[in-house]
């Protein structure tokens, strides 16, 4: 994982490039020779366990209090009495000052509560590219000092063969400021969403392995159903053309683009260097793919400029035949059938075909962390400051704080059977496991909530373990496929970010005005050498050549 395009924000281009542009060595240091000398927190061992470890519930020895900054989602907003809280101060001793802070609002409060060196102790949700900014200021917490506090953590790095994505985001003083959320496995969710009955009437027995057969698919269903107005109408274009389809597509042709754009750069491992991802072969490829779905009259021309509810109400309608989609957005879809009366409408995921490039995830859709959290400079005085850290590790990196996260607590949301499985009391739904259920697991209890489970990354086991067995199934097939290499590290001071953030502001509109040019067939493929002669004059070499200098090639 280099590049972690999920945050779904591609138009914030120095976010985004600050996630593969923090950087240092790629062996990893030593961490004892930055860390605090022994006995250097005696002064903050305040309500920490002496004994804990890997295996430790983490219990406070006295009652504690810890600072957090909370993003608090519109869909299931803050509830000072919710369970979950309940059960921190009863079970674990601890308990939180919270500054909540809208979804609408949160990146830009949290940005100026760290600047301002105001940030709660604790900041989760949040990115590498989201506090990049600020450490070098002093403003938040070199949290790579501090790992054998945090055993859980480490011990899941370790296991799962992590160190080397961990690298990543150092930055030039060799440490890195984010605990990221930890996947055991890829997760990935975007790919496309067919009307099922539609194909089989057509006499389309099969999904299709590659997207020449796609393409051959969209075209049996075209002629068999000309009432359809397109057979493909795509969506998720509100910062670039097709964002999540391309970027789910893109490995496949051996490029990243979409939300998996980045910084811009892939890495070729035959040349041994970075090249510019908008003038490669495979981003030609993959554009060249779209714009002769467009030409055929397969894709409808609006997928690159309608809202997504305008592509939904077309699927769902029948004028369209195909869509983007993920885990959650298939529930959707069917829901909108059902409530048209239209019960013969079968929706199917489809797991994302193969391409030129073979059978292959971009690296950032194959990549294995999520969001994180963050610490402000401060904590590290507090007196609470070990305890802290011991109930993060617990919360977000241990098996059971995992759990009861995402799950809650048994007997009271969720039973287990004597299988292992673990199932919601009748009266509580989630993602759609008991539907018509009157109370919801994040909304009513306060678990499931991505604040306390940094975006789900978890155990393979327990990610799966609240999933459709038709979202298993993809994860299952996506997770066959290989992963793109992602690249050595790359190291840029302040001036040198700064500079390459400029270069790849201007080389990242023109690459994206472009991409929907071609594909919408506004200018000829013809012209791609006169787009990359026009990315050249915006600097593309220029900018090459500052990350491959910057870039660890010898050690990578």
């Amino acid at each position: 994982m280099s590049r972690n395009a999920r945050k779904a924000a591609a138009g914030l281009l120095t976010a985004a490039l600050a996630i593969t542009l923090a950087a240092c060595s790629s062996d990893g240091g030593d961490e004892g020779e930055n860390g605090p000398e022994p006995g250097a927190l005696d002064d903050n061992m305040v309500g920490a366990m002496e004994d804990y470890g890997v295996g430790t519930t983490f219990v406070a020895t006295e009652p504690i209090e810890f600072s957090l900054l909370y993003r608090d989602h519109p869909n299931y907003p803050f509830n000072e009495d919710w369970s979950i809280l309940q059960h921190l101060e009863a079970d674990n001793n601890v308990t939180f000052d919270f500054v909540n802070v809208p979804l609408s609002d949160w990146g830009d409060r949290r940005s100026l509560l760290i600047s301002a060196g105001d940030a709660p102790m604790l900041i989760p949700s949040t990115y590498n590219a989201d506090i990049q900014p600020f450490t070098g200021s002093g403003a938040v917490l070199p949290i790579s000092e501090y790992l054998d506090y945090l055993p859980n953590f480490a011990e899941k790095v370790e296991e799962w063969g992590l160190q080397e994505d961990l690298d990543l985001l150092r930055q030039e003083d060799g440490n890195y400021y984010l605990l990221p959320g930890l996947h055991e496995n890829p997760k990935p969710a975007y790919s496309i969403a067919i009307r099922a009955d539609l194909w089989e009437a057509a006499g389309i027995t099969e999904d299709p392995e590659t997207w020449e057969e796609f393409t051959e698919q969209l075209e049996i269903v075209n002629e068999a159903f000309p009432d359809l107005a397109y057979p493909y109408s795509d969506r998720w274009s509100a910062n670039g053309p097709l964002e999540a389809t391309l970027q789910a597509a893109s490995g496949n042709f051996g490029t990243e683009a979409g939300w998996g754009y980045g910084d811009g750069v892939i890495w070729d491992p035959e040349a041994e260097e970075y090249v510019y991802t908008g003038a490669s072969d495979g981003y030609r490829d993959l554009v060249t793919y779209f714009a002769d779905l467009v030409e055929r009259g397969l894709l409808d021309p609006e997928s690159l400029t309608q809202e997504d509810d305008a592509a939904i109400a077309k699927f769902t309608s029948g004028q369209s035949a195909a869509i983007g989609v993920n885990d959650q957005e298939i529930l959707r879809y069917r829901e909108a059938f059902a409530d048209a009366g239209n019960t013969e409408a079968e929706v199917r995921y489809l797991t994302v075909p193969a391409g030129p490039a073979g059978n292959i995830m971009d690296a950032s859709t194959g990549g294995r962390f999520e969001s994180g959290i963050a610490f402000s400079a401060d904590a590290a005085d507090s007196p609470n400051f070990v305890a802290m850290l011991q109930f993060v590790d617990w919360l977000y990196f241990s098996d059971e704080g995992l759990e009861f996260a995402k799950w809650g607590v048994e007997g009271e949301t969720y039973n287990t059977a004597t299988d292992g499985t673990r199932t919601l009391v009748e009266t509580i739904d989630i993602n759609g496991l008991n539907p018509g259920a009157p109370e919801t697991l994040n909304t009513d209890y306060g678990f499931h909530n991505g604040v306390w489970m940094l975006n789900h990354g978890a155990t393979a086991d327990l990610v799966q373990s609240m999933l459709r067995p038709e979202v298993v199934d993809f994860l299952n097939a996506m997770n066959e496929k290989d992963v793109a290499p992602s690249g050595p590290a790359i190291t840029m001071d302040e001036m040198q970010r700064e500079q390459a953030s400029l270069l790849q502001t201007a080389l990242q509109d023109n690459v994206m005005q472009n991409t929907a040019a071609f594909i919408l067939g506004q200018r000829s493929l013809d012209e791609w050498d006169a787009y990359v002669a026009e990315l050249e004059a915006a600097g593309m070499s220029q900018y090459v050549t500052l990350v491959n200098e910057a870039a660890d090639v010898t050690t990578g």
